[in-house]
């Protein structure tokens, strides 16, 4: 590294610390040109210079969501098919099973209050990933009973989708505040696009490879192939998250500068500090982005397929590959946006969210309108300029999670994760059940497709929108906050 570099990183450095009110609290100080800088200060230092992971800790973290999506996906669509198709069973049987494993989520705050309180996040993940193994298996184990055994097996799947939501809950929100934690201020859009590819890989790697062991299919084979993968999931979070965490040098909050008395004092009470993380505006705020833009999401993936078998009378098959190149879209603007963001600031990370929650506001619109005219040409760019803007947003809210999480200073970067890694869920959740409703009523009042499609994607253009009015609301980063985090909220 050139002296001028080092030279500004220590300047960065000295900022920071001064900026965070750090005072005493480590055992180690820093020393350069026979002068001794302060132990509060040194602490700092070291902080600052060894928070930013590099490449093979950001990739290991990125793994450890690989495998979380990997058994998430069986849950999610393979064991959906199954109890539809094979077992005869309603559509809304799945529905509910699915929307159960999000409903548990929303447990995510208490988890990581959990993970601050202790001051490690490691044994959350690793604890989360083998809750969410065993509910993996628990679930194929009773879709796979529920053949000749029809209560039994249903019951038996239904502790495995609780079990599911509460294993991704936890090993989720532990992991994305160790990144938050550990991940510099310029690289955190970056690690959101390689954290986000890297569960879509788990998931199509998963799928893939479940899809063909899997043939041909029987009831038997369904749970080894879950219990492959599950054990898998459970190796390689395990050897990936190993090492990563480095130990607190400091007990809880004094970490961040607050002083221990304060420190234990602001986290006697779970119900205390979240009370408190709800009256901030600014989390208050970007909560209801996120609400909001999940919801929109959420809606705007649940319609897309069964939107383009019936109105324009597509094949799975042709659906399939619709869906495939929004997927595409998305990544392409997960991409774009992290290298813009990462090597230029004309445009923040609140930017980002507000350009692209509007254009995807603006897409769902031409999307009803499209379906609406039956101009089938269109759909192709249509829904993969959607995915292009989805990307854009979801980066950027990822990215911005994280800015948001350290931001305070505080040493509640699990419970902030939590608290809108929650919010998403409850979207997930709600945006998933009401879109399916609202198709069928639409349908049932017009009897045409078109009508009903239009409508609610109408009603998600609606709140892409509002969500694109409430970042453009977003302040700039608190007072107080670090320098390096408060530059993508100008």
């Amino acid at each position: 590294m050139s002296a001028s570099a080092e030279a500004a990183r220590l300047e960065a450095t000295l900022a920071l610390a001064r900026d965070s009110g750090v005072v005493d609290g480590a055992n180690a100080g820093v020393h350069g040109g026979g002068a001794n800088i302060g132990a509060g200060m040194g602490a700092a230092a070291a902080r600052a210079a060894g928070d930013a992971l590099g490449w093979a800790g950001l990739l290991r973290l990125a793994l450890v969501q690989a495998a979380l999506g990997a058994v998430v996906v069986l849950a999610t669509s393979t064991l959906n098919r199954v109890m539809i198709v094979e077992l005869g069973l309603p559509a809304a049987v799945p529905a509910a099973l699915v929307a159960l494993h999000y409903l548990v989520q929303g447990f995510r705050p208490r988890v990581g209050f959990g993970a601050d309180r202790g001051g490690r996040c490691t044994p959350w993940i690793v604890g989360g990933v083998l809750v969410l193994a065993g509910g993996g298996f628990l679930a194929a184990l009773g879709t796979s009973l529920a053949q000749g055994h029809r209560a039994a097996g249903l019951a038996i799947a239904l502790a495995g989708y609780v079990a599911i939501g509460l294993g991704v809950g936890t090993a989720g929100t532990s992991n994305m505040a160790l990144l938050a934690k550990q991940v510099g201020a310029g690289r955190r859009a970056l690690a959101a696009t390689v954290t986000w590819a890297m569960m879509i890989a788990g998931f199509g790697l998963s799928a893939g490879l479940a899809g063909y062991f899997l043939q041909p299919y029987s009831p038997l084979r369904l749970v080894q192939v879950q219990g492959c993968v599950s054990l898998v999931a459970v190796l390689v979070a395990c050897l990936a998250v190993r090492g990563v965490e480095r130990p607190a040098g400091t007990p809880d909050g004094a970490r961040h500068g607050e002083p221990l008395a304060a420190a234990a004092a602001h986290r006697g009470r779970f119900g205390t500090a979240l009370r408190a993380l709800l009256r901030e505006p600014q989390a208050r705020a970007f909560t209801l982005f996120l609400f909001l833009s999940m919801l929109a999401f959420s809606a705007q993936e649940l319609l897309l397929e069964s939107f383009a078998g019936l109105v324009f009378g597509f094949t799975p098959g042709r659906s399939a590959q619709l869906a495939s190149l929004e997927h595409g879209g998305v990544l392409c603007g997960m991409v774009g946006v992290a290298l813009l963001a990462s090597r230029s600031r004309a445009c923040s990370l609140r930017g980002w969210m507000v350009l692209g929650t509007a254009a995807s506001a603006i897409g769902v619109g031409v999307l009803a309108a499209v379906g609406a005219l039956g101009v089938d040409s269109w759909l192709a760019p249509v829904v993969f300029l959607l995915g292009l803007a989805n990307g854009c947003f979801a980066v950027a809210a990822l990215g911005s999670m994280m800015e948001l999480a350290v931001a305070a200073g505080r040493g509640q970067e699990g419970l902030r994760m939590g608290v809108w890694g929650a919010a998403q869920a409850l979207a997930f959740d709600i945006g998933g059940l009401s879109a399916g409703v609202a198709i069928d009523l639409a349908r049932g009042a017009w009897h045409q497709p078109a009508v009903a499609y239009a409508c609610a994607f109408a009603c998600a253009s609606l709140l892409f929108a509002a969500a694109a009015l409430r970042a453009s609301g977003l302040s700039p980063a608190p007072a107080g906050a670090p320098q390096g985090v408060a530059h993508g909220w100008h």
